[in-house]
């Protein structure tokens, strides 16, 4: 019984202590990538300030073809919404909203998980000559969740290969319409 005692004493213990250094670590998930584009701002814009424009170098599509995909508002610009739904669960389900688009410079979004959280997006356009460095990137606060705090220090493990791989996507379909 004491040994049983003991054991569960440990545990506690060790819990404890990853619940208390949770708090410790980082409030804040960030990912963001960038990719040089052979191309201007403007020819990038309109694949980046459009849900229905992304689906041509989105990198998850490709997890699940089968992607359930609803459109809603305007076809471009600050309230164009995507709802998608998956049973894949690198795709999940969710809501992506363009809540700020400033042409040829920025758009912003607001991301929503469900019961995993939410997050906000942004693609940043900036020229360097004739060509755009393009920065995809997401922010989301993991609250004072111990869990997601854990979980917040995989983020740029799991998302950043998609975000190169869409880069990758978008350069190679903006570069082959010039």
């Amino acid at each position: 019984m004491r040994f049983i005692k003991r054991i569960l004493s440990v545990l506690l213990l060790l819990v404890l202590l990853l619940v208390g250094v949770s708090y410790l670590l980082p409030g804040q998930a960030e990912v963001s990538r960038s990719v040089t584009i052979d191309a201007p701002p403007s020819a990038i814009f309109p694949y980046v300030n459009s849900m229905q424009e992304t689906e041509k170098w989105s990198p998850w599509l490709s997890h699940d073809p089968e992607t359930q995909l609803n459109y809603s508002g305007p076809e471009a610009g600050v309230g164009n919404t995507l709802n998608w739904s998956s049973e894949h669960p690198q795709v999940g389900s969710g809501s992506q909203e363009i809540i700020e688009s400033v042409p040829d410079q920025t758009v912003r979004t607001a991301l929503d998980f469900g019961s995993m959280g939410t997050a906000l997006a942004f693609f940043d356009l900036t020229p360097e000559g004739n060509q755009t460095k393009v920065t995809w990137g997401f922010s989301s606060d993991l609250g004072l969740n111990p869990m997601a705090r854990w979980m917040g220090l995989m983020m740029d493990q799991w998302v950043g290969g998609d975000y190169e791989r869409g880069l990758a996507n978008l350069k190679t379909l903006v570069e082959s319409q010039g």
